[in-house]
């Protein structure tokens, strides 16, 4: 679905977290920073997938990683999900989808035999100079975090 791959610079994005602070691109300069898109907080793959990142968190932190998940719910949504399962990584709120349709992960889906438009569950890894280092479309949402360090 994304037409970012390994090699283009990452899109430069600005977006407001769970809590109204704002994230951009360059707050990661010098880190890697895996982006995480999910359709819905607080649905059961969703919450798989972010709790097994917040699991292995520390392993992120170890190799230099910073982790944000990014949907298109509300604020409001997004620290429900968070607070909850105590995330201890930020979640955007990406409600007029710029980050989204930025990195390109927004489409037609299909579920149980309907078609819509929504969130395609993809993850980008970005490297500390702004450098999409992967892009992963087949996400296994239990074993997220060995997809990403391996």
């Amino acid at each position: 679905m994304t037409t970012l791959k390994k090699g283009d610079a990452a899109p430069k994005f600005s977006a407001v977290d769970q809590d109204g602070n704002t994230h951009t691109l360059a707050d990661y300069a010098g880190k890697k920073l895996v982006v995480f898109f999910y359709p819905k907080a607080d649905t059961p793959g969703c919450t798989a997938e972010a709790c097994d990142l917040r699991d292995n968190y520390e392993r992120f932190q170890a190799n230099n990683y910073a982790l944000l998940g990014v949907s298109a719910d509300s604020a409001k949504a997004q620290s429900k999900f968070k607070n909850k399962y105590e995330f201890p990584f930020s979640l955007l709120a990406d409600e007029d989808k710029a980050v989204i349709e930025a990195f390109g992960v927004w489409g037609p889906k299909k579920f149980m035999g309907r078609e819509y438009d929504g969130i395609h569950r993809t993850t980008i890894i970005i490297d500390e100079n702004g450098i999409i280092e992967e892009v992963i479309t087949d996400v296994k949402t239990k074993a997220h975090a060995n997809q990403i360090l391996g």
